[in-house]
């Protein structure tokens, strides 16, 4: 497989992106979405092991406006820095940078496409689902689906009609970030709206999916990358 760096044109701003190919594909495409600590090299394994399985991915830098190249790490200072660009995102800009990368892959060819995101961008992918080329969403630990969306307005939640595909969402019973209340309004949403979706909860804190985070929880994580193929599996290059 192959990874690059490149450029997606997005009106005046040129977007960082991160993308991986096989050797050879005949799946589609998936778009991951970082957490608050930038493309690094958590998400850029992401990328990797998609391709290993097939897939075009390709991981979008969602803080090029404010901090063009982030990439930081997980100590407490980082992740209070990585915040105060999360926190000067909007849900249009996210979507914006979500549309010009997935015009990027339906150019290369792929006619259906994926998103996979973490964290913050696990509350992004849920945004991303709301898109009509998304045909498959796995949003890992997204906070804040339930009470705000970036920017500000109605919560993220209050989109979850306009979602077409299929999606997974995952969630630990012991993040300090989501309640087990928030959780089971999400799970009520997707449920209400009769969409296409399975909701996993495991006995794990937030971040359980990054190897590189103290709250990594390799039982769950493994679990849950299984789900994600299953997911994926459906979609056609």
């Amino acid at each position: 497989m192959n990874s690059s760096w490149i450029k997606l044109p997005n009106g005046s701003l040129e977007i960082d992106a991160f993308l991986t190919e096989p050797d050879a594909s005949d799946r589609g495409a998936v778009i991951v979405i970082q957490e608050i600590f930038g493309v690094n090299l958590h998400i850029q394994d992401v990328t990797k092991r998609l391709a290993q399985e097939g897939y075009v991915a390709i991981a979008p830098a969602i803080f090029q406006r404010t901090a063009p190249e982030f990439e930081v790490g997980y100590s407490q200072e980082e992740a209070k820095l990585g915040r105060s660009h999360k926190d000067q995102t909007t849900a249009d800009q996210l979507l914006s940078d979500l549309k010009v990368t997935i015009a990027f892959l339906r150019a290369k060819g792929f006619s259906e496409v994926g998103a996979i995101g973490f964290c913050f961008g696990g509350h992004v992918a849920y945004l991303a689902a709301t898109l009509p080329e998304i045909k498959a969403t796995a949003s890992f630990y997204g906070a804040g689906i339930a009470t705000m969306t970036p920017g500000g307005g109605e919560p993220t939640i209050a989109r979850t009609p306009e979602i077409r595909g299929t999606l997974f969402a995952f969630f630990g019973t012991q993040d300090p970030l989501i309640s087990i209340e928030e959780i089971d309004q999400v799970e009520a949403a997707l449920e209400k709206n009769h969409i296409d979706y399975r909701l996993f909860r495991y006995p794990a804190g937030h971040g359980f999916f990054c190897e590189q985070r103290p709250d990594y929880n390799s039982l769950a994580a493994e679990d849950a990358w299984e789900q994600v193929k299953t997911l994926f599996s459906g979609m056609k290059h």
